[in-house]
């Protein structure tokens, strides 16, 4: 059995040590430590592994000897800018005040500016808020006094709370439970320290990751306004397609009264997505709802468990039945995307569907081709050859191709990145930063998305990529 913990450990000799033998006593294996004192001078995570009993006395002895808070308090630092007089012992009143209110300063910086006061910033630590107002009172008798907001500041001003401040901002920002905020914290730390042993800022890491929080909440209620267009495949027939401004597309198929859904975006959107399914079909909650789902990524099955039904490759499938287990997905066995689906998983709440709902429709390829066809699918008067990649995006991937009506449903293995809009291109910017690449195998990838085009037979094409615009393709004869 293995569990992580977020530890608050004291910032003295011996330290870890103290912690180590904790454990060891205890027969319990330490499995990862992350520990970086220029990001947070005190908080230590550790992944252990051994018996629930043997967890169990490790928790009870790590709060006896305080590493563990049973109801941590949530302390904060607070950046204020005092106007002092450019004299010498200018701060002393100021910093004569801190010391009678107990705080400690996280950070300072003040210099010059030709005038005859100098703008000095301090960073404080507190950790009782009802002594804030007081303390400002009595510091704007002594100068002019201005709080500055810390969490939309461009710089960490303290390292002693860096990860329960990140944690608990982004939680407010997102409407986070406190387990999904537990989650983002546990996997904003590993996500660190992955990127960290690359040589990479730890900093662009948390700063990726609040960026990314921050466009998703930017497109809720009102502002979700997502591209939709509508095409014609047939006399019968009719895709429209829904580009939410972050997570994938999701392709309506309509033909005749019946209706099939291609993917269906992240969870975080589920009100304004069943809003706008409302809104172009009028009669959508009384109608048997079905989706295809062309790989089992967060962005694309967020809303998998509000459908009546679910067809899927035989692996994609195993995915999402290895997920409602509570096991780790095909892309979370990628040690490099891990981290980042887990926070996708905690920001947008991300549920797998129930197993019963799902269909494993097409088998495994069995070859080892970079796309090889597992079978067929029709719907309404659309007759589709399906293929499965070899998992150079993510294993389970599939691709539909009508050669009768040229028309193609590609997933992530070819979509259209000259068309996206403004909102789309910000968006697929952070999840390379955060995974290193959106593709368990670029190199893989590139050769399955050549062998979709050279599936396509000569004609004009239709192809709806999971983001992105519908793409125009010709192809000539001969």
């Amino acid at each position: 059995m293995k569990k992580t913990y977020v530890t608050t450990m004291p910032d003295h000799i011996g330290a870890f040590l103290q912690a180590s033998r904790c454990f060891a006593g205890l027969g319990v294996n330490i499995t990862r430590v992350s520990y970086n004192k220029a990001v947070d001078a005190h908080t230590l995570f550790l992944d252990a592994e051994g018996t629930a009993e043997q967890l169990k006395a490790a928790d009870a002895r790590l709060t006896e000897i305080g590493y563990l808070q049973k109801n941590p308090a949530e302390p904060s630092v607070i950046l204020i800018e005092f106007s002092l007089p450019d004299v010498p012992g200018g701060v002393t009143a100021v910093l004569e005040l801190i010391e009678k209110f107990h705080f400690n300063i996280s950070y300072m910086s003040s210099q010059e500016n030709n005038t005859d006061f100098q703008q000095f910033k301090m960073g404080l630590f507190v950790e009782n808020m009802d002594k804030v107002s007081e303390f400002l009172q009595a510091a704007e008798k002594l100068c002019r006094v201005r709080v500055v907001d810390y969490n939309r500041s461009e710089k960490v001003f303290d390292n002693s709370i860096f990860y329960q401040a990140f944690a608990s901002g982004l939680a407010q920002t997102m409407g986070l439970s406190d387990r999904a905020k537990n989650e983002l914290l546990v996997n904003a730390n590993l996500a660190m320290q992955i990127l960290d042993e690359q040589g990479l800022s730890p900093y662009r890491t948390f700063d990726s990751i609040r960026r990314f929080a921050e466009l998703l909440a930017a497109g809720r209620g009102p502002a979700f306004v997502p591209r939709v267009t509508r095409h014609d495949v047939t006399e019968s027939t009719q895709v429209i397609l829904i580009e939410p401004p972050c997570g994938s597309n999701t392709a309506i198929i309509k033909s005749g009264g019946a209706l099939l859904f291609v993917d269906c975006g992240y969870a975080y959107y589920r009100s304004e997505m069943h809003a706008l399914f409302r809104k172009l079909i009028p009669d959508f909650d009384t109608l048997k709802k079905t989706v295809l789902l062309t790989h089992a990524d967060v962005d694309h099955g967020g809303l998998l468990q509000d459908f009546d039904e679910v067809l899927a490759s035989e692996k994609s499938a195993r995915c999402l039945a290895l997920e409602q287990q509570g096991d780790d997905g095909f892309r979370e066995r990628n040690p490099l995307h891990k981290p980042y689906i887990r926070i996708c998983k905690a920001l947008t709440g991300y549920c797998p569907p129930e197993p019963r709902k799902v269909t494993a429709m097409w088998p495994a390829a069995a070859g080892r081709a970079a796309l090889e066809q597992v079978g067929f699918f029709s719907f309404g008067d659309l007759d589709f050859e399906v293929y499965e990649g070899a998992g150079g995006h993510l294993p389970g991937e599939i691709v539909l191709i009508d050669y009768t009506h040229r028309v193609a449903f590609t997933g992530d293995i070819y979509v259209n990145l000259h068309d996206m809009l403004p909102e789309q291109k910000q968006y697929n910017r952070y999840a390379p930063i955060l995974m290193t690449s959106v593709d368990s195998d670029p190199a893989l990838c590139a050769l399955e998305r050549r062998a979709v085009l050279q599936r396509l037979g000569a004609g004009k094409w239709q192809i709806f990529g999971g983001h992105g615009a519908k793409k125009e393709y010709e192809v000539s004869a001969g």
